[in-house]
């Protein structure tokens, strides 16, 4: 059962001028296969802004709040912090699955639940508020509910950093040596090999990881070292 939206206006504390556009921002083009003649479209142009408000926000805060970080730094912060995981951890916080207008099959599926389908939801929320109540409000919304401690904490970890460039920064710091990687096995046909390359912190052998590619099995076995060396 949808709750009433106008409960989750009252909850972010903030009262829609349009409440057309509040309820906009809930309907998922599922919905308008089963009710082709509702009076509203789907959410998606909504997600589209808010896609772009959201980078805005994101860079404006990313440059005010820490100016000494370099542009690549920000680039890649903003990518982890505006990822499907992350956007879907915020409408998680707020329950957004709870009010949006889903197909039948779609909701039997457990579309509410889906990521994929949460993110964009709480993208055309930041669109929503951002054309009724101004940039501000958004850039208050966006702090609360989406930043709140998630990206000073992946600033402070380096967490926006590939597992590869965290290992290094790591293994110089304490042993001041540089990990170098091995493959140690190819297999799978030639249009679709699999790499198993294993990560080496001086002499000793610290993990493994299979990819598709070098660079991806890399990475998987940067990511396993650092869970086990930190």
């Amino acid at each position: 059962m949808i709750e009433p939206i106008a409960d989750l206006a009252k909850k972010i504390h903030i009262r829609f001028k349009n409440r057309k556009l509040l309820e906009n921002i809930f309907i998922h083009r599922s919905y308008l296969n089963e009710h082709k003649n509702y009076f509203l479209p789907s959410n998606e142009k909504l997600e589209f802004l808010g896609d772009s408000v959201l980078s805005l926000i994101t860079s404006l805060y990313l440059y005010q709040k820490y100016p000494n970080l370099e542009e690549g730094d920000y680039t890649e912060i903003k990518a982890a912090i505006v990822r499907t995981e992350s956007l879907a951890e915020g409408a998680g916080e707020l329950n957004l699955g709870n009010y949006i207008y889903l197909s039948k099959g779609q909701d039997k599926e457990g579309g509410r639940q889906n990521i994929n389908i949460q993110a964009d939801c709480f993208e055309a929320l930041i669109a929503g508020i951002f054309i009724d109540q101004g940039f501000d409000s958004a850039y208050s919304f966006v702090l609360k509910y989406l930043f709140g401690k998630r990206l000073d904490n992946i600033v402070k970890n380096k967490l926006y950093l590939s597992p590869k460039s965290r290992l290094q920064e790591y293994t110089q710091a304490k042993f001041r040596v540089t990990p170098h990687y091995s493959v140690l096995e190819e297999y799978g046909p030639e249009h679709k090999r699999t790499f198993k390359i294993a990560v080496f912190v001086g002499q000793k052998r610290i993990a493994t990881g299979d990819g598709k590619s070098k660079k991806e099995a890399e990475e998987a076995a940067a990511k396993l070292a650092l869970e086990k060396m930190t």
